[in-house]
């Protein structure tokens, strides 16, 4: 090894950053990406029922409008890595920070349906790039030691966004009297409420200003002593930063860019580890997770809840999807990936054969029978709960570790786009499908549940306490 590819000092991988609160604040700068990732994806919650009645569109278009923004989240993470390491992580965020303004701005000021589905178009193109760029520029930046920490933010951002734009909903429906069709500031009341997202978009652009370039980006672009500024700002100067430098640059030589070709063998086109990769990304999705976050108001006001306490159960949904995701980083380590998921199926299952159960009682005033009612109100919370502390973590931590480091890079492109088609497939059949019996679509959700424990049991494997090269 030569000089300029010595090993780093010892104490590089357990030294702290001088000033932990700047990382911490670096950090959660570029998470509001993934605040603006989940706010953006499930605003329309409360815009659903105001759409169709407002363009007066049957169920199948109003699905279209509302899933065509998957399109866009699909062809932004297939490109978010290119600007990336075209022009930098940071102006890669300013650029979403852009879109996200300009979709929240369009959308709250449509002249027409498809106008509308454009401007979701842009904002899923935003998403798609924050969902890529926020975690994969964390992982660069955070040190060493506490690189699992501060790359938990992103998910955490993502539930807190959720949880958000669900209170500010309810409580801007709330301002209308109840209608989501109201007046407010010369606006209808679900107009206001896509409109909104101005605002967090305005500050993830500003605080993209504050923070500074990758310095794997920078050492890419032949800036070293930029790099080295930020190594010793992130790192604490008590590290050998010449180590450090030769270090990435040295891991960077030697990277292999995994290619699609890569994927290829095993007798059913791809490898059977790739195969797996796309069954998790499908089962997180056919559990109907997103029908939780996109159609819940809906959802609730089909069986006769009030608008606006559908409103409300759809932020104490939000709430529950918080509080499962901090259970899924406490125990996501301690006890293992597999019998995470594992819980989490059998819990899924059981709400959602309850709901199934609920939702096939006739209504009576065009209500639930109370008992139902509140069994299905309880069972919908059971779901997300178990989806959170499981799935909704353990599915992107595993993408991350269990394919080999030659496929890695390119086995993740294909799962996620696996994930973003499951997604969509979900979303824009719910309405329809709910229309030919909600309780029957339950029951196929309930099945998906089922499945995946089998699945698990069979094909998954544990990554808990392994390196990356032991995968494979």
């Amino acid at each position: 090894m030569t000089s300029t590819e010595q090993a780093p000092q010892p104490g590089a991988r357990t030294a702290h950053p001088d000033h932990l609160g700047h990382v911490i604040f670096i950090a959660a700068a570029a998470a509001m990406g993934g605040f603006l990732f989940g706010y953006d994806s499930s605003v329309i919650n409360g815009a659903v029922e105001a759409i169709r009645d407002r363009y007066d569109i049957g169920s199948a278009a109003l699905a279209q409008v509302i899933a065509v923004a998957l399109i866009g989240c699909a062809i932004g993470a297939a490109t978010a890595g290119r600007i990336a390491d075209r022009i930098g992580r940071i102006r890669c965020m300013q650029i979403a920070a852009v879109l996200f303004t300009i979709s929240a701005v369009g959308s709250a000021l449509p002249f027409a349906l498809w106008d509308l589905a454009f401007w979701r178009v842009v904002g899923g193109f935003a998403i798609g790039m924050a969902s890529v760029i926020g975690p994969a520029y964390i992982a660069e930046v955070a040190p060493p030691a506490y690189r699992g920490r501060l790359g938990s933010f992103q998910q955490a951002a993502i539930v807190v966004g959720i949880a958000i734009s669900q209170l500010v909903n309810w409580g801007l429906l709330n301002a209308a009297g109840g209608n989501q069709r109201g007046q407010l500031m010369g606006l209808e009341a679900w107009q206001v409420m896509l409109g909104v997202m101005v605002v967090p978009a305005a500050l993830y652009g500003l605080l993209s200003f504050a923070i500074p370039e990758s310095p794997r980006f920078l050492l890419s672009v032949g800036k070293r002593a930029r790099a080295r500024e930020i190594l010793a700002e992130v790192e604490g100067k008590g590290v050998d930063l010449d180590a450090r430098v030769a270090e990435i640059e040295h891991a960077m030589k030697s990277e292999h860019r995994s290619t699609f070709k890569d994927l290829l063998g095993g007798g059913f086109f791809f490898k059977p580890i790739v195969w797996v990769g796309i069954g998790l990304s499908v089962f997180q999705q056919f559990v109907g997770i997103n029908v939780a976050f996109y159609y819940s108001s809906t959802l609730w006001q089909s069986v006769g809840v009030d608008p606006t306490d559908s409103f409300f159960y759809s932020f104490t949904t939000s709430i529950i999807n918080i509080v499962g995701t901090v259970i899924a980083m406490i125990f996501v380590d301690r006890i293992g990936r597999k019998p995470l998921a594992l819980i989490g199926s059998v819990g899924m299952a059981v709400g959602l054969a309850l709901e199934a159960w609920a939702f096939s009682y006739h209504l009576v005033d065009g209500k639930l029978p109370a008992a139902q009612g509140w069994i299905a109100l309880i069972a919908a919370h059971v779901f997300v709960l178990f989806f959170a502390l499981s799935w909704g973590v353990v599915v992107w931590v595993m993408l991350g570790e269990m394919f080999p480091n030659r496929l890695r890079a390119a086995a993740l492109g294909v799962a996620a786009a696996a994930q973003w088609i499951a997604n969509w497939a979900i979303t824009a059949s719910f309405p329809s499908l709910a229309d030919w019996n909600l309780s029957g679509t339950y029951v196929i959700y309930t099945v998906f549940a089922a499945l995946s424990i089998p699945f698990v049991l069979k094909f998954v494997k544990e990554t808990k306490g392994k390196a990356l090269e032991e995968m494979g």
